[in-house]
């Protein structure tokens, strides 16, 4: 088995989009996983648990010759399909376990006595898992971050999508990052949104690039946390304040957060499961900021929420909904803006608005030119 190829060069895997073969059991690779990666694991959850207990109790022989017994015969075949199966459609993907160890040996050396030769990752998924978290924070220690900030509903994800430096984490969280923020479909767990970020990083200055702009987020996106060496070199750049008046961020948020959200959950849940679905979402969100607000803030804004919800689901229309925006605006998230921009006044690089900030990103960039520059 040991003379069978070993992939080394973890930097390649990510930069070419190397298809994997996980080899891993599926809690596992629940826990985290690469995006090229496909969960084909040699062992179910309970062998792998029985193995597990075998070697605890009984040592290494006996578990091997468990684990023999358990994917042998007919289990053995049925797998060994699903492992040929993929490399027929994907030829050139490479096979990993944990740590590079028996699990992907025992398969590598299974599929070559079936006259398939295919690396195994050398240090499995634990080696690539070390080189993302290396490669996230050299990119935070030496890489030129600019922070994009903005009060509530001043359209910043959007504005991202015009910046050529910009790294979207709101996107890579699936989460827009207030207690509005929650999308259907649910968010990739910590690991997966780490490592998503981490190769998006590899790549980008893989090609040359070094200067990049992140939206102001706190640590947590919805229950995604960033890297904290991330977060502390994003606690220190420079800020480019767009500036946007509160009626226009008003409707801002009734287009991103009840019309578009609306949407999404009939799309995703139905029609039938969607409405409540989507009424619930708004009325928790609410309800996660009782604390902050007061109880007499909350009571009178909840009650225009739930005026609002009535009335789009009599109507469909969510015009409605600017009441609550706008006073939840002006007593919560405003005043709250407005006093910890004041602590980081000294970090102030650029304000404008969104044509003028947009202008700046450009100007800035090495990729695009101030006349190429759009607005939104």
């Amino acid at each position: 088995m040991s003379a069978l190829p070993l992939a080394t060069d973890y930097a390649r895997i990510f930069l070419d989009e190397v298809p994997l073969i996980d080899l891993r059991a599926p809690v596992e690779f629940k826990e985290g996983a690469f995006p090229t990666a496909v969960s084909l694991p040699l062992m179910t959850d309970e062998e792998r648990a029985r193995v597990g207990t075998c070697y605890k109790q009984e040592g290494q022989a006996a578990a091997i010759a468990l684990g023999h017994q358990l994917v042998g015969g007919a289990v053995r075949d049925a797998r060994m399909e699903g492992w040929l199966a993929r490399l027929r459609q994907q030829p050139d993907a490479l096979l990993y376990c944990f740590r590079g160890g028996l699990r992907s040996q025992t398969v590598q050396q299974w599929l070559a006595e079936a006259g398939i030769t295919r690396p195994r990752v050398a240090g499995g998924y634990k080696a690539l898992r070390h080189f993302l978290i290396d490669t996230q924070a050299k990119a935070s220690a030496e890489c030129d971050w600019t922070v994009l900030t903005g009060m509530t509903g001043s359209g910043k994800t959007h504005m991202l999508a015009h910046i050529t430096q910009a790294v979207d984490l709101e996107g890579h969280a699936r989460h827009r990052g207030s207690s509005f923020g929650q999308l259907p479909g649910g968010q990739p767990g910590n690991i997966d949104f780490e490592n998503r970020l981490a190769i998006e990083l590899l790549q980008r200055r893989n090609r040359g690039e070094s200067q990049f702009v992140l939206e102001d987020e706190s640590r947590l996106i919805g229950r995604c946390a960033l890297p904290l060496n991330l977060y502390e070199a994003m606690c220190r750049a420079p800020l480019v304040v767009v500036e946007v008046p509160q009626e226009a961020r008003a409707e801002q948020i009734r287009t991103d957060y009840v019309q578009d959200l609306w949407l999404r959950y009939l799309e995703f849940h139905g029609p039938d499961a969607g409405w409540p679905l989507f009424a619930g979402y708004l009325t928790d969100a609410m309800a996660r900021l009782k604390r902050r607000l007061g109880d007499k803030d909350y009571r009178e804004l909840d009650g225009l929420l739930q005026a609002a919800l009535r009335e789009q689901a009599q109507s469909g229309d969510t015009r409605a909904h600017l009441v609550w925006i706008r006073l939840l605006l002006t007593r919560y998230y405003d005043p709250m803006y407005r006093y910890q921009l004041d602590n980081k006044r000294e970090r102030i690089l650029f304000r404008g608005d969104k044509e003028a900030c947009l202008a700046f990103f450009a100007k800035r960039s090495p990729l695009q030119t101030p006349q190429e520059s759009p607005t939104c």
